[in-house]
């Protein structure tokens, strides 16, 4: 490009104009070829600003089938000389300056998306983005840890409540006379109140992010749920695709947004085949790193406090407190009826919290009624946390779903709110407050996916339609977590997996210890139990992108029939993006298929293992078993001769220097002897004594807000 102040064909300008890959020939434009990249470009590709259309030329094949190259003479003789190069960029220049065609796009080829494969591993473009956080996300971040901290407080005084609220009588009994045995107060009922709705907001007040895209600009808001039916009405003329994304999970909320949403326009293309059967939607299962300790906190705050029923009057009212919709508070009571439900505060919030992986299949069928609900209060540590790199965090599991219209307009639905991309700082992403993650588009795909075309809005787009951006939405959010956007300078799942399972199998073979063998196993177990579900999900994936593939495809001829141009024709197609995604998930899928494959048959050799070892051990046992015998059988002769002596050597008529009789004698010893028998029993069926007793009081615990 021409340097600022200079004018064409100065002697400046000839020393310093290079020719572009643009103004090569042909054969050296290709993505492949080394001329039309540098040497730091051989090794990672070129940013998102610039690229350039490639042509696949069929030369003549030449012997053994092989193509014959350009000579040397005729590739030099095709080389623009300076003057012509000055000629082609001065009518690039005129055609950038004129009024843009109003139904395609005014950009030129050097600022369109490159493709997938160059965007993921554009170490360029990460070494030069600027680390600084704009002053809104800082007032954001502050606000938003300052009302962390504070309610963490009182979670902190809750969970000490709790903890000490189950204990026996024995506690309580020794609480009277030791402070450490007392059982902390209980919070007062504003500052429960206040927990609740921190950890799970009031369905009227979540916030929903709205992303407008239009030529040459984008712009987002962030609204209330209960102002949704306004945005989702009609968009601004300038504004080609709006994309409406509210944080709900499976459930009544969910259900009655979807239904009220494709009321209210024309429905879109139909993905026939990337959809479910009568169901021309997109929806995939979500992988995300969550904090573990927030993780935590959720299930506490919603195992705990459901069960105060003095806080369910004022929470219940509160729902819809600032509901302006016209139609979704009715809706989801109708809803509830219908599906014999309660729609109640705790029933309507249940949604947001994320999935373990091993609750329910994945990609199961479910309705309204049949959402999660938590298993318990404790969350175990998973196999993939053993890693030092995932060690604070949780890998979860959330749906996500899309539905879009004739009109331009997109909504999703997803709790999804942890890490996307696995980064050296993803400690210090998850330690945010799940409210900025959305911001942060180092951490968030979602928030990515705005920021990509923040600046330039539709213009990089292929085709400006609601089906090519969510296409780009899906296959984005769809391949994570991974750690491509961030110059893969974190381990891949599948190397954690991999790291697990080597440790795992150098345990196996360490000397034997106490409880080591159980625990080793239960870590096998989990181990498994997550691949399971991993590889389950990818399968779901590949079969979503391949149903995908023949829809864009569809697409594509009824547009072609319709001679309806791209917008711009440099950008990424439909088809490409979805086969770059097709290829990244069977390659986890595979990956993960062979890890699963040697986690079960090492875990196999384990029990083998300790089964010779128990073999082993048997052998040792029968020969002290036989020593044992031969002691026994000794003692059994002794003892009756021991019993008689002793017996028959006693004093019958009284004790000798003691006014005492033999009947006071058997009193005192025999009274001794059946306390120490009773002791020594109850000691031994203690745990069955326990279980007995733990049954009959199986009654749940009421709570007093006194």
């Amino acid at each position: 490009m021409e340097s600022a102040g200079r004018s064409p064909g100065s002697e400046e300008d000839l020393v310093w104009d290079l020719p572009t890959p643009s103004d090569l020939p042909s054969q050296f434009s290709k993505p492949g070829s080394d001329i039309s990249k540098s040497s730091g470009d051989r090794r990672h590709s070129s940013s998102a600003s610039s690229s350039s259309t490639s042509t696949n030329r069929d030369y003549s094949s030449g012997p053994n089938g092989r193509r014959t190259r350009p000579s040397v003479t005729s590739i030099a003789s095709s080389l623009p000389t300076v003057r012509e190069m000055h000629a082609r960029r001065t009518s690039s220049q005129a055609s950038l300056t004129a009024p843009p065609h109003p139904h395609q796009s005014s950009v030129s080829s050097e600022e369109t998306v490159v493709s997938t494969k160059k965007a993921l591993i554009n170490f360029q473009k990460v070494v030069a983005r600027d680390p600084g956080i704009d002053e809104a996300r800082i007032r954001k971040l502050s606000r938003c840890t300052t009302e962390y901290n504070a309610q963490k407080t009182v979670y902190d005084r809750l969970i000490d409540w709790a903890d000490t609220s189950y204990n026996r009588l024995g506690n309580q009994v020794l609480g009277l006379f030791m402070e450490s045995r007392r059982r902390p107060p209980l919070p007062h009922r504003d500052e429960l109140l206040g927990l609740a709705r921190h950890y799970y907001p009031a369905r009227a007040d979540l916030k929903v992010q709205v992303c407008d895209f239009g030529l040459d600009r984008a712009e987002r808001n962030e609204i209330s749920l209960g102002q949704i039916e306004e945005y989702w009405q009609s968009k601004p003329d300038w504004v080609d695709v709006r994309w409406i994304h509210a944080p709900l999970g499976l459930g009544l909320s969910h259900s009655s947004i979807e239904d009220i949403f494709l009321h209210d326009g024309e429905q879109g293309r139909e993905f026939e085949n990337g959809g479910r059967p009568g169901w021309p939607y997109v929806e995939t299962e979500v992988l995300n790193m969550r904090s573990h300790k927030n993780f935590q906190e959720m299930r506490d705050v919603y195992t705990i406090l459901s069960n105060f029923k003095a806080l369910d009057d004022e929470l219940d009212g509160s729902s819809f407190k600032n509901d302006l919709n016209s139609s979704l508070q009715s809706d989801i009571q109708w809803r509830a009826g219908h599906l014999g439900v309660t729609a109640n505060y705790w029933n309507l919030v249940a949604s947001d919290m994320p999935w373990q992986l091993d609750e329910g299949l994945a990609m199961g069928i479910m309705g309204p009624i049949e959402g999660l609900q938590p298993i318990g209060r404790k969350i175990n540590r998973q196999a993939l946390s053993l890693h030092p790199f995932f060690r604070d965090s949780h890998l979860v599991r959330n749906l996500f779903r899309c539905f879009h219209r004739a009109d331009g307009i997109l909504l999703t639905l997803s709790p999804m709110a942890g890490v996307n991309f696995l980064d050296k700082k993803m400690s210090q992403h998850l330690s945010e407050p799940i409210n900025a993650i959305f911001d942060n588009e180092n951490a968030s795909a979602p928030g990515y996916v705005f920021n990509a075309f923040a600046d330039r809005g539709t213009s990089t787009w292929h085709r400006r339609t609601v089906e090519w951006f969510l296409t780009y939405l899906i296959t984005e959010v769809g391949v994570t977590p991974h750690n491509r956007r961030q110059g893969q300078n974190a381990p891949e799942l599948e190397d954690a997996y991999s790291s697990v399972i080597q440790d795992l199998k150098r345990r196996r073979h360490a000397p034997w210890r106490k409880n080591e063998t159980v625990r080793l196993v239960r870590d096998y177990i989990a181990c498994v139990d997550e691949l399971t579900i991993v590889k389950m999900m990818c399968q779901k994936q590949v079969d979503l992108f391949k149903g995908m593939q023949q829809d864009v495809r569809k697409f594509e001829t009824q547009d072609n029939r319709a001679r309806r141009a791209p917008d711009n024709p440099v950008g990424e197609p439909m088809p490409e993006r979805i086969k770059w995604a097709l290829n990244f998930v069977t390659g986890r899928h595979d990956a993960t298929e062979k890890l699963l494959i040697d986690a079960k048959q090492s875990m196999e050799a384990l029990f083998q293992l300790r089964s010779i070892e128990q073999n082993e051990l048997a052998i040792v046992s029968d020969s002290q078993n036989k020593a044992i015998l031969i002691f026994t059988g000794v003692t059994i002769v002794f003892l009756p001769l021991s019993f008689f002596t002793s017996y028959y050597g006693m004093n019958l008529s009284s004790i000798v220097n003691t006014e005492k009789t033999e009947g006071y004698f058997w009193k005192l010893c025999g009274s001794i002897a059946l306390i120490i028998v009773v002791v020594v029993a109850l000691g031994a069926f203690r745990h069955h004594l326990r279980n007995v007793w733990k049954s009959r009081r199986s009654v749940k615990p009421t709570f007093s807000m006194a």
